[in-house]
């Protein structure tokens, strides 16, 4: 069964570095998020490629695929769906929303006032939408990629605690190399290639991967180095909150899915080390700044916290 998520993975991984160039740490960052079955934010400023590494992944599976862009005047109702009234049946029938696809794109998430973001936070932590007193479930597999420009403040709304901890990771994508951005030159002068990938691996594939990952061996030792590393950062002098529960258990689960992307069916201690950063930095609530306000010192914060916590041998 393993050996199935590992093909999946690697399947997944070289469909999309045909249009993400240059960027295989992002990309396994994306499918080892929804090997997990958690969600990822991509953190950057405009124009590097985070919509492009969404749409890659979305195209990548042949599932459904939903792009939300977040606005002011954008609707929880435009999110979830809503009841609408059926005159020739003379009852309500539930139109639903584009939240009911197996990928969904939120770009620009943070431009959506908290009502509309607080919509799709049950999506997320739920994987269901309640509507006028029914709740409805979301397909499965199910995975949010949401993007937002961290240096632009004026007309965002800043992301509430609560929701950044239904995300397994946050990364960014970076500036490519100048010879990646040559390349890129070359492959985007008839079009976008993304449009033209085709999928990969069926919905089907990607649930049965998901359950596999469960299966993927954690040594206790390692699990009471994950713990250390939890634990430290409720105790950091620079941290007013530290990593939550439900943050421990989203990291162990991300440290599994990165043993799969490495054809591994157990952790190591890499594993551990090379995840702490992108899925803990988001979770913990630094002294004196808001949360997010500045990402680069927060990273090097859990960064210097992992050199004190000992590596198991």
């Amino acid at each position: 069964m393993t050996e199935n998520a590992f093909d999946t993975s690697r399947l997944l991984s070289a469909n999309i570095e045909k249009v993400l160039l240059g960027k295989h740490e992002v990309v396994q960052m994306l499918v080892l998020s929804l090997l997990a079955g958690e969600h990822v934010l991509l953190e950057d400023v405009p124009g590097v490629g985070k919509t492009l590494a969404a749409k890659a992944l979305a195209q990548s599976i042949e599932g459904s695929f939903a792009r939300l862009q977040f606005t002011p005047d954008l609707l929880p109702a435009d999110i979830t769906g809503s009841m609408i009234y059926r005159s020739d049946r003379h009852e309500f029938e539930f139109s639903r929303g584009p939240v009911f696809s197996n990928v969904v794109l939120a770009d620009e998430i943070n431009r959506a006032p908290p009502r509309t973001q607080s919509a799709l936070l049950e999506a997320m932590s739920d994987r269901q939408v309640s509507v006028d007193g029914n709740t409805f479930p979301l397909p499965s597999p199910f995975i949010v990629i949401a993007t937002q420009n961290p240096f632009e403040f004026e007309g965002t709304y800043a992301l509430p605690e609560s929701q950044l901890d239904r995300f397994l990771l946050r990364t960014s994508v970076g500036y490519p190399t100048r010879e990646v951005e040559r390349e890129v030159m070359s492959t985007h002068r008839m079009g976008e290639p993304v449009e033209n990938l085709k999928p990969v691996v069926t919905a089907t594939a990607v649930g049965e991967a998901q359950a596999s990952v469960r299966d993927v061996k954690f040594d206790d030792a390692l699990v009471e180095y994950l713990l250390d590393i939890v634990g430290a950062t409720r105790r950091y002098d620079g941290f007013q909150v530290g990593v939550s529960t439900r943050g421990a258990l989203s990291f162990y689960r991300g440290c599994q899915a990165r043993a799969v992307t490495e054809s591994r069916d157990y952790v190591t201690p890499d594993d551990v080390k090379n995840l702490a950063v992108a899925a803990l930095s988001h979770r913990v609530l630094p002294e004196g700044i808001f949360q997010g306000a500045n990402r680069q010192v927060v990273e090097q914060q859990v960064s210097d916290l992992l050199q004190q916590v000992p590596v198991p041998v």
